[in-house]
């Protein structure tokens, strides 16, 4: 029997201060910056109309407190999922990437190629594989989209969790340089049924037009 189609609005954290200055974040609990709570506002007001059942998130600040944006004004909760994490980087975190290229070199190098079983230094915790963490990523938003058929909801995460989706959905090999952009707070509308991913539309940032973000900030 065909399952019914679950909507799923996969969408980017807000800006952080570490996302400005190219600070690799990876685990590590950033928070959003103004620019970031901007985005947040405005992608709320976007999204206002739209009847959204369930919002999920990363446990990590910068997409918890995203999600709020969304969930707060229709008085849901936002159930966190630690699966939806930004991948693990391990000793890159906390760097910027030009100290990446000057500490580690030879694991930069394997980044840049997408090496998908690489795994790079530890840091306080163990880097996790490219495969590893698609794996993960895609395990993850499945799962949950398998809870709501029928229904549709919002899922804030990361770039990287992002990135591993749209190459599932779309039959694109992870070693494949990226080719498609992933902004923060970008709205990207997928369908989940019988199993499989599919991208309905991609990087809706129409939200953080000027016009919209002075809106916000009156």
């Amino acid at each position: 029997m065909t399952q019914r189609l679950t909507e799923i609005l996969l969408i980017r954290h807000g800006e952080t201060a570490w996302n400005a200055e190219r600070r690799l974040q990876g685990f590590l609990d950033i928070g959003l910056n103004e620019q970031g709570r901007q985005q947040a506002a405005a992608l709320a007001l976007a999204l206002r109309d739209e009847a959204i059942d369930a919002v999920f998130a990363s446990d990590l600040q910068r997409a918890r407190d995203t999600a709020e944006a969304i969930a707060t004004p229709r008085g849901l909760a936002v159930s966190t999922d630690a699966n939806l994490r930004e991948r693990c980087f391990g000793a890159f975190e906390g760097l910027r990437y030009d100290e990446i290229v000057d500490h580690f070199p030879e694991a930069w190098a394997q980044w840049q190629a997408r090496e998908i079983d690489a795994r790079y230094p530890a840091g306080v915790q163990a880097a996790e594989t490219l495969r590893e963490f698609s794996a993960r990523a895609v395990a993850a938003v499945s799962a949950i989209a398998s809870r709501h058929p029928g229904q549709k909801i919002a899922i804030v995460t990361h770039g990287g969790v992002l990135d591993c989706l749209y190459r599932a959905a779309r039959g694109v090999d992870l070693q494949q340089p990226r080719d498609f952009d992933i902004m923060n707070t970008g709205v990207n509308r997928f369908g989940w049924a019988d199993g499989a991913l599919h991208v309905v539309s991609w990087g809706d940032v129409r939200h953080l037009d000027p016009a919209a973000l002075d809106e916000i900030g009156q």
